[in-house]
């Protein structure tokens, strides 16, 4: 089993299931627009001929090639995922040696929790200055 330490990139990322279901309805509807649009030729174009009976079992194959094109996932078409990291050119090598750059210093910053402030009771034999 392969194992890999790199998390994958976004572009080998398959699409949303949402954006995939967008394009999946869009493809329906666009195929039933051509149903329709075939189907009214067949009726209005004269005279009959060949074209007649094209148009006819484009009107009745359409419905059944939508269902099926909007059944299946962007996954089954195509199971090429793009890996960036090939198109990129290699980084150019330095011949001197650089200075090493300074590490970055993590901050953190946490909220600390109110201070009560804590004055010690009055004793007994002082008088009571709040009144």
């Amino acid at each position: 089993m392969k194992s890999s330490n790199r998390a994958p990139s976004a572009t080998s990322l398959p699409r949303a299931p949402r954006d995939e279901a967008g394009a999946r309805s869009a493809r329906y509807l666009v195929m039933m627009g051509i149903r329709i649009l075939c189907f009214i030729l067949m009726v209005v174009i004269t005279p009959y001929g060949w074209y007649t009976w094209v148009l006819g079992a484009a009107a009745i194959l359409l419905p059944y090639l939508a269902v099926v094109s909007a059944n299946v996932g962007e996954e089954a078409r195509s199971n090429r995922r793009e890996d960036p990291e090939r198109a990129l050119p290699a980084a150019p090598r330095a011949t001197t040696a650089a200075p090493p750059e300074p590490q970055a210093r993590v901050i953190r910053i946490e909220e600390s929790r109110p201070v009560e402030s804590r004055t010690p009771p009055p004793s007994p034999d002082q008088p009571d200055r709040t009144t």
